[in-house]
């Protein structure tokens, strides 16, 4: 058997924006004997999670539950909504948004990427990396698109290679502005159950996301949020699909089953999922992602260093970018910090790799948590000879101690 755990003593501390910490209460739900997928107990479990998912999604509209991960679901709902050759807008973001694009052009689409221009004199990073998606330039080429070429725009809501929360409400806007009947897709994975999303509201036409973050489930599930138009629009797509077709699992899920063998345990974990989310209520559960980084933030400017997100707007609640100064490796950093003291933060990755690292602050985590994170970063500056102007570790602990949780934990019994 491969060695796993070689922790010698307490446990890792996981504060990468995801795959994020398993609450034992999930792992307990998952741990439960596999049933029959197809018999009457799976058919309450399905239903149970497809109605719950949706209030998560906030849609009244179906969502469909692949056994993949968010890459998948990135392909589905591009090979369910288009054709062969069809023109697609997407928006250059950060890594996860290249990606995509990169998917899209494998499965034979035209995508146009979208940037904003320019690079940031003070850090040598590019602008569209550190800002959100800008709306008006998406407005702008669809207004130019008179023939309604362009048949998707693609997005991400939440850039977990940035630290970056775009508007979708904006961007919804700028595609009715532009009077352009392009479907509206959108990338949510690191952003569900965590960071504000709606949906219905905000008139996406496929959402996608996944399992392993906020959600706090293991890698393995993904989503596609699908609208009414989405649906239409499927009927007439002709890329090639099979596994990932909708219309046998919208079916097949009114009585709570699919086409396929589901993921069974993984499923007992979303349920579970589901109930902790859903027991708290969403927006205290926002509140409380809002808070937690604000004093990770407050770390970050207190050590004296840029945040990769440069627009205080749209800065994520559910991870934190570290610039790291000219010349100093931020994976060295990050290796030495892993090392001696048995946490994880995220790499950088593709052109911001070497610049900077992430701190997630997501799903299943608490204030001691992140403090014992920002100090094991703040012991790792000091390790590695990284000059810092102040205490992170003392700026977030009077953040956190200055705005306490709205409601505070239960007395243990």
């Amino acid at each position: 058997m491969i060695p796993l755990d070689q922790h010698p003593s307490g446990r890792h501390f996981l504060q990468i924006p995801g795959p994020s910490p398993v609450p034992d209460r999930i792992l307990r739900a998952m741990s439960l004997p596999t049933i029959d997928h197809r018999g009457p107990e799976f058919g309450r479990l399905g239903l149970k999670v497809l109605a719950g998912i949706q209030q998560i999604f906030r849609t009244r509209h179906p969502v469909v539950i692949y056994p993949a991960s968010g890459t998948g679901a990135w392909e589905a709902a591009l090979v369910n909504t288009l054709s062969p050759g069809d023109a697609v807008l997407m928006y250059e973001t950060g890594h996860f948004a290249s990606l995509w694009k990169k998917l899209a052009e494998r499965i034979g689409l035209a995508p146009e990427f979208l940037a904003l221009p320019g690079v940031d004199a003070a850090t040598g990073l590019p602008w569209s990396w550190r800002k959100g998606v800008q709306a008006d330039l998406i407005e702008q080429r669809l207004r130019a698109d008179t023939g309604h070429a362009i048949k998707a725009v693609c997005v991400v809501h939440n850039e977990t290679s940035t630290g970056v929360t775009s508007d979708i409400a904006a961007v919804r806007r700028a595609i009715d502005a532009a009077k352009h009947p392009a479907l509206l897709m959108v990338d949510t994975i690191s952003g569900l159950a965590s960071a504000d999303y709606r949906h219905d509201e905000w008139g996406v036409d496929v959402t996608v996301s996944g399992s392993q973050k906020g959600l706090m489930l293991p890698p393995g599930i993904s989503f596609n949020a699908i609208s009414p138009k989405a649906l239409e629009a499927s009927k007439s797509a002709k890329l090639p699909r099979s596994f990932w077709a909708w219309d046998e699992i919208v079916e097949m899920n009114r009585q709570g089953y699919w086409p396929y063998t589901p993921n069974t345990n993984l499923l007992y974990g979303l349920s579970e999922a589901l109930d902790m989310i859903l027991e708290q209520g969403l927006d205290a559960v926002f509140a409380r992602h809002r808070r937690w980084a604000e004093g990770v933030r407050g770390a970050v400017r207190a050590w004296g260093l840029p945040i990769q997100c440069a627009d205080a707007s749209v800065y994520s609640p559910v991870l934190t970018g570290v610039i790291t100064p000219q010349g100093v490796d931020a994976d060295a950093i990050r290796k030495l910090i892993h090392e001696r003291f048995d946490l994880s933060l995220g790499t950088g990755l593709g052109k911001v790799k070497g610049r900077m690292f992430r701190i997630g602050h997501l799903g299943d985590c608490n204030d001691l948590t992140l403090m014992a994170a920002l100090s094991g970063v703040e012991m790792g500056f000091k390790l590695a000879g990284v000059a810092i102007a102040g205490s992170g570790v003392q700026a977030a602990m009077e953040h956190f101690a200055a705005h306490p949780q709205a409601a505070p934990l239960r007395a243990a019994a």
